[in-house]
């Protein structure tokens, strides 16, 4: 069976459009029940001479159930294809703290009350991380006391607004051993399995539980979606231009890197060359001080300017300008 590739934005967007399929993915990703999700339209993209950028984000206020009971969240997912992509990364999640959107307010038979909703963050990379290949990464809080050691189970308001559980998950490692219905779920984004060419990846829908089996069929679709192929097309355009657009730059950093060392070189090589002329200039003054004690000691003793110019070697003119 022949699928849109969802590493594209427009088959993303698409995939992520339909709530149930949305709720299946999410869920199935922080290993939580959602009884509801809310569908947030606030792509955030940069922009360059009218063409987007490398990261897609989308946001949903979704009701998670708990062992306490349920809780609300604000769910940000975010898509990037290059790791230079981090300092946005750390903006939009600014802006999720900064946004008066994400704090509900609260009506309660004894009082009203407003919230800051906690945030769950997930990534997904087009690109590996340094020092793991963990297809799928948490990153989960936990509250200790410093003086103890020991952990502190129940969970504070003031902490949970301030702070957030991540997901990481690196498409690149994707291709590996799917030993958990998670990692079958994500490997619809394995690009291991390209069919012909980028748009259009290849899987057996019968390797997927049951469950998971709408969200093949709604990739199946989005094949047939004549703005989906072209909007996938664009997409390709836009990510060769900053590819070319990347490679220039880190060309030119390294021309500007050489050039600093070229330079910084040459500024030793004058450092050492001051130093010497300093450490001669000094010796030849230790030197006429010297002379110049000498010539003062035998005039003590005495002896005439002739006298102590026969005796030193010394011209007369230039006895009598060392002591003038």
């Amino acid at each position: 069976m022949q699928i849109a590739n969802p590493i594209y934005d427009v088959v993303f967007k698409y995939l992520m459009d339909d709530n149930k399929i949305a709720k299946l993915i999410i869920s199935a990703i922080i290993g939580q029940e959602i009884e509801t999700l809310e569908f947030r339209p606030t792509e955030h993209r940069s922009d360059i001479e009218r063409r987007s950028l490398t990261v897609y984000r989308l946001d949903f206020t979704a009701k998670i159930k708990t062992p306490e009971g349920f809780t609300q969240v604000i769910i940000e997912i975010q898509k990037a294809k290059f790791a230079t992509d981090i300092m946005r990364f750390r903006k939009y999640l600014a802006q999720q703290y900064a946004s008066d959107e994400n704090i509900m307010e609260f009506n309660e038979p004894e009082e009203s009350y407003k919230k800051a909703l906690p945030i769950i963050s997930i990534y997904f990379l087009g690109h590996k991380l340094n020092h793991t290949k963990a297809p799928v990464i948490k990153v989960q809080r936990k509250y200790y006391d410093v003086i103890s050691g020991k952990e502190i189970k129940d969970k504070e308001e003031f902490i949970e607004s301030l702070t957030h559980d991540s997901f990481i998950i690196q498409i690149p490692y994707l291709r590996e051993k799917r030993q958990t219905e998670l990692l079958i779920l994500l490997s619809v984004f394995d690009q291991s399995t390209i069919y012909e060419d980028t748009h259009v990846l290849s899987v057996k829908e019968e390797d997927f539980p049951e469950k998971y089996r709408p969200i093949i069929r709604r990739l199946q679709y989005a094949i047939v979606e004549p703005d989906v192929r072209k909007t996938m097309d664009i997409e390709d355009e836009i990510l060769e231009e900053l590819e070319s657009l990347e490679r220039t730059i880190v060309k030119k950093e390294k021309l500007i890197e050489e050039q600093d060392k070229t330079i910084g070189e040459k500024d030793k090589t004058i450092g050492e060359k001051d130093k010497t002329i300093g450490e001669k200039d000094l010796i030849i003054e230790e030197k006429e001080n010297a002379i110049q004690n000498t010539i003062k000691n035998l005039r003590e003793k005495g002896m005439s300017d002739n006298e102590i110019a026969e005796l030193t070697g010394l011209n007369l003119s230039t006895i009598i300008t060392i002591l003038s």
